[in-house]
């Protein structure tokens, strides 16, 4: 196949088209992005270690005929621009009316929502799309699914990975990394902002409902894990909604200190009230100012810790055996992955990639991760590309 990895001279992109290259199905590469020069230059570094032709293309997403163009030359593409609340459901749409199979990263629930509404017509052109395939969601939405396997009834599922804590180095809100390998505000921390603020969805009483993000919720999870963890704006209560159906609750969380989920609160208010975009939150998150620092001060005495928590999980509560019952499903030995955000999404993206292009995702339409892709294969890919990482079930 002709794989596009548009994007693909972003740090996610790079990570997952590097992974792409040495997959058997791919038999040339393109890397495309707006920055011409970027694209060049990474696809001169993976050409130096593949197999396969790898040429650069300048295309920008909000070019309607450039991206048609560059889409329709091309077998499958694997889409890692984002935000994607501004340009997911564009790409998308496009491929549908080209006929590319499609893969993407994208971690913002709105777009997920109007993508998955896409289904019918992917169907109908033999579309085959494959949304949030990244970390979280991703790898996240696989591990609720191995979870809730093992439990008789499914009540409440809870996705978690974490910001400051765990592998993330540091505890104040300067550490969390928001910018990018050229020193602008990243796409990532840009998604970040839209997500805390405003409302978010997340299920409640097996129902789809709009909240206020940053709520606390206290988990106690088998193996001794107990702490608080704090709601954020993600696709997995959507898409886990829709294919585990859990009766009571689910949603994603932050495993957070209380020093940053404090000034992510005080973000928040500022966002809502209008006196900062999400490119201007973003900045400020990254160069804390001393006004909002006294305010989230004063914030912090009344949150509580992540506790013993571990940094990326998930958790299924329901049933098992006529008991009630709480699976907690994590990854082990993956410190050095999490740690780096690139690698932490890029690496999944190209292995569930693996299963798109060689028809282990056989159905057209649009799906979420954990409705096509075999969860065993991918932990087991995912152990020989990064090795030593597993995962761990607690009962």
């Amino acid at each position: 196949m002709k794989l596009l990895a548009l994007g693909g001279a972003g740090a996610m992109g790079r990570v997952a088209a590097r992974v792409a290259a040495a997959l058997p199905g791919v038999h040339e590469l393109v890397i495309a992005d707006r920055d011409l020069d970027a694209a060049r230059r990474a696809a001169a570094v993976l050409a130096a270690g593949s197999t396969v032709p790898v040429r650069a293309a300048r295309v920008d997403v909000t070019d309607r005929p450039e991206l048609h163009a560059v889409l329709a030359d091309a077998d499958a593409v694997l889409n890692t621009v984002g935000p994607y609340y501004r340009y997911g459901l564009d790409v998308l749409r496009a491929a549908i009316r080209t006929g590319t199979h499609y893969l993407d990263i994208c971690d913002d629930w709105e777009p997920t929502v109007a993508m998955l509404e896409l289904d019918g017509e992917a169907r109908a052109a033999g579309v085959r799309a494959v949304l949030g395939m990244g970390a979280s969601p991703g790898v996240s939405n696989l591990l609720a699914a191995r979870a809730a396997a093992r439990l008789d009834t499914l009540t409440d599922v809870y996705t978690a990975w974490p910001v400051d804590v765990g592998p993330q180095p540091g505890s104040s809100p300067a550490d969390t990394g928001v910018r990018d390998p050229n020193g602008a505000v990243s796409a990532a921390a840009v998604h970040w902002m839209q997500q805390i603020s405003g409302t978010v969805t997340a299920v409640e009483d097996g129902r789809l409902v709009r909240r206020p993000p940053l709520r606390p919720v206290v988990l106690d999870l088998p193996g001794g894990h107990r702490g608080t963890a704090y709601s954020v704006g993600h696709p997995e209560p959507v898409t886990l909604h829709r294919s585990l159906r859990p009766t009571g609750d689910a949603a994603n969380l932050m495993v957070v200190s209380v020093g940053t989920a404090a000034y992510l609160d005080v973000l928040r208010d500022d966002l809502d009230a209008g006196r900062l975009t999400n490119e201007t939150a973003a900045a400020d998150l990254d160069r804390p100012s001393v006004r909002r620092t006294l305010r989230a001060a004063a914030r912090a005495p009344r949150l509580r810790g992540p506790g013993t928590l571990p940094p990326f999980f998930a958790a299924a509560i329901g049933t098992r055996g006529g008991r009630p019952a709480a699976v907690l499903a994590r990854l082990d030995g993956a410190e050095a992955l999490l740690a780096d955000m690139a690698e932490a999404t890029g690496v999944p993206a190209g292995l569930g990639l693996a299963q798109l292009l060689d028809g282990t995702v056989e159905s057209a339409g649009v799906h979420a991760p954990e409705e096509v892709i075999d969860g065993e294969r991918f932990f087991a890919d995912l152990a020989r590309q990064c090795p030593g990482v597993e995962v761990v079930e607690e009962l």
